[in-house]
């Protein structure tokens, strides 16, 4: 059994402002992201110029941003909204979805595209292999916080948090997301996409593994006290919201290839 560091939620005191792990976790993926976009503009025929980036990354903050908080309330919180509409804005009582910032994102390349006409596919296999190292951070920052942790085990590395008030050892799976939809996922979808691929066939593979890593890791996850599961005994929230991206990813990737067989006639 290991103990968790409880590490102080504050990294850095600048006088009166103090800077939490947590932000420093979100400028990290940021800054990762930009390192990958800048790297696939300098090795690949883009679909944007370095001058451009700067905009698509604006939209594609805000689509994470706003994304994720709507996404938050409404996939994990909506009774609470629909009696206190207002919780919505008040941001600083937290909650973040992934799933909700994807859909936030995805509003934000539609956007993009038909503002500087350009393919929404192509976009988004540009972004795809840019998404994952902010997820490794942010499940870090998850990990840092002692939040979102995992069920009850007696594996060997399995993990007391000072801030669970039942004092459990429980699975790191902040961890094991962080390891899964961070490097793993980066790894993959880095590799696919330095070669040329069919349009489509990037951000497909993007959203099937995701949707598969997530899937997995929430067998080791504490669902949420406020809905437990939903299906079954063990199907959570985040298994419901994550399938529909595996089968998207899959007809996005069957699509990519398709069409390009087609137009090659074979």
């Amino acid at each position: 059994m290991l103990i968790h560091p409880d590490f102080d939620p504050v990294a850095i005191s600048i006088g009166p402002i103090d800077v939490h792990w947590y932000g420093i976790m979100y400028l990290l993926g940021f800054a990762g992201g930009w390192w990958v976009a800048m790297h696939r503009i300098k090795t690949t025929d883009a679909v944007i110029s370095k001058a451009q980036l700067e905009s698509l990354v604006t939209y594609v903050a805000f689509g994470v941003i706003l994304g994720g908080r709507v996404g938050s309330v409404l996939f994990y919180h909506l009774e609470d909204f629909l009696s206190d509409p207002l919780m919505l804005i008040r941001v600083w009582e937290g909650g973040m979805s992934f799933h909700g910032g994807l859909v936030g994102v995805i509003i934000a390349l539609v956007i993009y595209a038909w503002r500087t006409e350009r393919s929404l596919l192509a976009l988004g296999d540009f972004v795809a292999p840019t998404v994952p190292l902010g997820l490794g951070f942010g499940r870090l920052g998850n990990f840092i916080g002692q939040e979102l942790w995992g069920r009850a085990s007696d594996v060997p590395w399995a993990m007391v948090f000072p801030n669970d008030p039942s004092g459990l050892a429980r699975h790191p799976s902040q961890l094991y997301q962080a390891a899964l939809e961070g490097g793993v996922l980066f790894a993959a979808v880095f590799w696919f996409s330095r070669k040329p691929r069919p349009r489509g066939a990037v951000c497909g593979l993007f959203l099937l593994l995701y949707g598969a890593f997530r899937i997995f890791s929430e067998f080791f996850r504490e669902p949420d006290a406020h809905i437990a599961f939903d299906l079954f005994g063990w199907v959570t929230r985040g298994m419901w919201l994550s399938l529909p991206l595996v089968l998207a990813g899959a007809g996005l990737m069957f699509f990519a290839y398709y069409r390009r067989r087609a137009q090659q006639g074979g």
